[in-house]
């Protein structure tokens, strides 16, 4: 996500860096090259001249130009302005005082509409609501049963009928279900096409009067770039809708839509789809995309991930292994089964600080073939020898290669990793121990 970007700004800073005291030519330099590389990610011009305008009134003064630190300063103020871009703050769903919530999800074909439905449907079930899905895109009768199917594998209760039946008698329909399941947020997944006319904007303008929703979300593809900035605001000037739904955006390398919808249309940002699993939706903080986008991570995405993924009962005999300098071949697999469940390793490293280079030129199905390798190199082994790898030696090594369908050579790499781990927990032991997996991964 945003690797060009993040690329070309990480560039710029540093040869900042290489500076002792800027002078006014050498920060309008850099703001030059700044623009450049903003357009090139595709972003909104009128975003990058209201940008560079707010960070150009705060990098010329002298608290910057004086300082001794003026690369860090330059930073600052860059994140400053993105965030100031990108929405301050986090927008949150609305709620109706009197359930179920509705939510109407619009958008064109091809945009990940009826994903984004069951995603956004497991986001509200995992904070203990009760979700009824709706299938109203009869134009698309795929859209119907992918939807039940989705419902299906989340235990989401879908409402549907036949391809035939009237999208607004089926949404009609569907609130007196949801009235006798109980259910207190409703999500609905609208018709879409392959563009915007006016038949589609006509047909989503009469359901908006008709079943009054509390929130209307675009969902719109981010790879598309100012396509979806220009679609999000037709779409907003006819339906006037509460909020955006960015998907696709772990293949957004550029990173202009993201940059600039907020700004064209004034609509805030509440998710972004970061890939196909049913939980790769995100709550979208503008503070948060603005440090990725910097190359400075994301923290607290990382360990909200985690402390949805792993068991709270194991992460405590973890803890407790780890600081008797326990932790064996069996827990490491344990360890990055559930890491896997968290989603792409490259996007789990972008999110630490400073690692996001690591995942330069890597393919998130070399990740996933290396990890396969030492699952089964691990499944290869006896217990005794999870338990206890020293015993393992030539003889044996040899048999687990066999086993694994891999080479000594790669069981011996596994080995040297494992006891670089071993190090490293032992030193960890003496001092603070973390609580979640997040130093786990940074090894």
């Amino acid at each position: 996500m945003f690797e060009v970007l993040t690329e070309k700004l990480t560039k710029i800073f540093s040869s900042l860096g290489n500076k002792g005291k800027l002078t006014e030519k050498e920060i309008d330099e850099a703001l030059r090259q700044i623009r450049l590389a903003l357009l090139e990610a595709d972003v909104n011009f009128k975003v990058v001249k209201s940008f560079l305008t707010g960070v150009r009134e705060k990098a010329v003064n002298a608290k910057v130009l004086e300082s001794l630190t003026p690369m860090q300063q330059i930073v600052k103020i860059v994140n400053e302005e993105l965030v100031n871009i990108l929405g301050k703050e986090p927008a949150k769903l609305e709620s109706s005082h009197k359930p179920p919530t509705v939510i109407m999800l619009v958008g064109l074909q091809g945009a990940g509409k009826t994903t984004t439905a069951a995603k956004l449907a497991m986001h509200l079930k995992q904070s203990n609501q009760r979700v009824l899905l709706v299938a109203a895109d009869t134009r698309r009768p795929a859209a119907i049963d992918q939807l039940r199917v989705l419902g299906g594998q989340l235990d989401i209760p879908v409402y549907a009928e036949d391809s035939e039946s009237d999208p607004l008698q089926i949404c009609r329909n569907a609130l007196k279900k949801a009235d006798e399941l109980g259910s207190t947020w409703v999500v609905i997944d609208t018709q879409g096409r392959l563009h915007i006319d006016e038949a589609l904007m006509k047909e989503l303008v009469i359901m908006k009067k008709a079943i009054t929703p509390e929130e209307i979300l675009l969902v719109a593809d981010a790879m598309t770039g100012q396509d979806a900035v220009n679609m999000a605001d037709e779409f907003n000037k006819n339906l006037e809708i509460t909020g955006l739904i960015l998907t696709k955006m772990d293949g957004d390398a550029r990173g202009g839509a993201a940059l600039s919808i907020k700004f064209v249309t004034g609509v805030p940002i509440k998710f972004i789809g970061m890939g196909e699993k049913t939980n790769a939706l995100e709550v979208f903080y503008p503070d948060r995309l603005a440090s990725r986008i910097l190359g400075m991570g994301d923290m607290l995405t990382l360990i909200e991930k985690a402390e949805k993924t792993f068991d709270k009962q194991k992460m405590e005999q973890l803890e407790s292994k780890l600081r008797k300098s326990e932790f064996d071949l069996e827990d490491l697999l344990d360890q990055m089964r559930q890491i896997k469940k968290m989603g792409s390793i490259s996007q789990l490293i972008e999110m630490i600080p400073g690692f996001s280079k690591m995942t330069k030129g890597v393919t998130d199905k070399e990740s996933l073939d290396r990890t396969k390798k030492i699952e089964a190199i691990i499944l290869a082994m006896t217990p005794e020898e999870r338990h206890n790898p020293d015993i393992i030696n030539g003889s044996r090594k040899r048999r687990i290669a066999r086993g694994s369908g891999t080479s000594p050579s790669d069981v011996n790499q596994l080995l040297n990793q494992f006891y670089n781990i071993q190090k490293m927990t032992r030193v960890i032991a003496k001092g603070k121990m973390p609580r979640n997996i997040v130093d786990m991964m940074k090894r």
